[in-house]
């Protein structure tokens, strides 16, 4: 009844984390959830407004997108970028991961995953019958592929046509690549095509963010949205900016789009304008202080001898790997923490290592992320005093962690 493709799949690891953890919280358990990717930060008020001021837009949009919301993403992403962006190469889907589910079932190439990798890339590729393949990356190079190491995966067969997801800031290690310059010769060299995850590209921490469309533009898509720098996650916007050398891939995705889809609501395009247009530093300023001060609480508390673990570096996520050999597989370990801790986290088999690497990800995101902002300047220290106050569940977690670390 089932096509054996789909039934060997299970749900989105990080969905179904958040489900377990919202189950056993009804049975009474107190569980910490650093499990589940999600901002905790409130959606903008202006954005909010402009929802409300356009709740009774009911007609179907273009399906490209709404042109004035192409507008304003193809001006916020010219300024942020060193390209010349028209509304022409934006599309707007419900979410990046729909946009991203259509392009797998547009494009006839091979997919390159540099592991670690996002838990749905390889899902998708699964069933849009796309091979895959995965690329070991190394702590020391910030989980990032190198150039070499790129080519090396190519010259096995140089008749093969590449797609190569690349995510920076990246879940699961939250950390940004470094040598973007040298990876884009080899893009150009062998005319990969890039699709580039920038979901959390507002929330890089120490420096203004760059993007790999910067060094070869033609050959890459990008793809952002509103879940992760907008708290807007359930609203379900995304976009994609596609050149116009690969304008064949747009209009293939237009046409998937139209018979899945067919628009985005109306009411949030509308009100996306505005996420934009609008001047949202001060709200991104405290959201990148708090998640950059509560990231580095976590790695200073956990980082010891038996843990390994690279400094946050943008989003919300940390990667310690645990250097404990009494499990089997990372999904074993896992559950024996949201056993012994009530704490949730994700195995590093979710995101593309072998089961037998004692890797985890860690989302440090379980906290009131509304009454924490409103309780701190533009330029407060995030210290430990204001996380144990507005970030308890945080604390909690680490100590249990910790303590289960040292126990183990």
């Amino acid at each position: 009844m089932i096509k054996n493709k789909i039934k060997n799949l299970d749900l989105s690891a990080t969905l179904k984390i958040n489900e377990i953890s919202k189950n056993l919280g009804k049975e009474g358990k107190k569980i910490i959830n650093f499990g589940f990717g999600q901002s905790p930060f409130h959606v903008p008020e202006k954005v909010v407004e402009e929802l409300k001021k356009n709740a009774n837009e009911k007609s179907y949009l273009p399906i490209q997108g709404l042109h004035k919301l192409r507008e304003a993403i193809a001006k916020y992403e010219t300024e942020k970028k060193n390209n010349d962006f028209s509304p022409e190469q934006v599309i707007i889907g419900p979410g990046s991961k729909e946009l991203m589910f259509l392009l797998h079932m547009s494009i006839d190439r091979e997919i390159i995953l540099p592991c670690p990798s996002w838990v749905s890339y390889r899902p998708q590729s699964i069933i849009a019958d796309n091979k895959f393949h995965w690329l070991e990356t190394k702590a020391e190079n910030n989980w990032y592929p190198t150039a070499e190491e790129i080519e090396n995966l190519i010259l096995k067969n140089k008749e093969k046509k590449y797609l190569m997801i690349f995510n920076s800031p990246n879940n699961p290690s939250g950390q940004v690549c470094k040598n973007l310059e040298e990876i884009s010769e080899i893009i150009k060299k062998y005319n990969i095509i890039v699709l580039s995850d920038e979901i959390y590209s507002e929330l890089t921490f120490d420096e203004k963010y760059r993007s790999i469309a910067d060094y070869c533009s033609d050959n890459v898509i990008v793809s952002n949205g509103l879940s992760k720098w907008c708290g807007a996650g359930g609203w379900r916007l995304g976009y994609f900016l596609i050149p116009e050398k690969l304008n064949e891939i747009k209009n293939s995705m237009k046409v998937l789009a139209s018979e899945t889809f067919s628009a985005v609501s109306a009411p949030i395009q509308f009100a996306a304008i505005s996420a934009f247009e609008d001047d949202h530093s001060d709200y991104l300023t405290k959201s990148k202080n708090i998640l950059k001060g509560i990231g580095e609480y976590v790695f200073n508390n956990l980082k010891s001898n038996n843990v390994i673990i690279n400094k946050p570096m943008g989003g919300f996520y940390l990667m310690p790997q645990f250097l404990n050999k009494k499990f089997k597989s990372s999904t074993e370990m896992c559950a024996d923490i949201l056993n012994q801790k009530s704490l949730a986290i994700l195995p590093g088999s979710d995101f593309g290592f072998s089961k037998d690497k004692m890797i985890a990800r860690i989302s440090y995101t379980d906290f009131d992320g509304k009454k924490f902002m409103s309780n701190i300047n533009l330029d407060t220290n995030i210290d430990e005093d204001l996380i144990e106050r507005f970030a308890p569940h945080i604390v909690e977690g680490t100590k249990r962690l910790k303590d289960w670390v040292e126990k183990a």
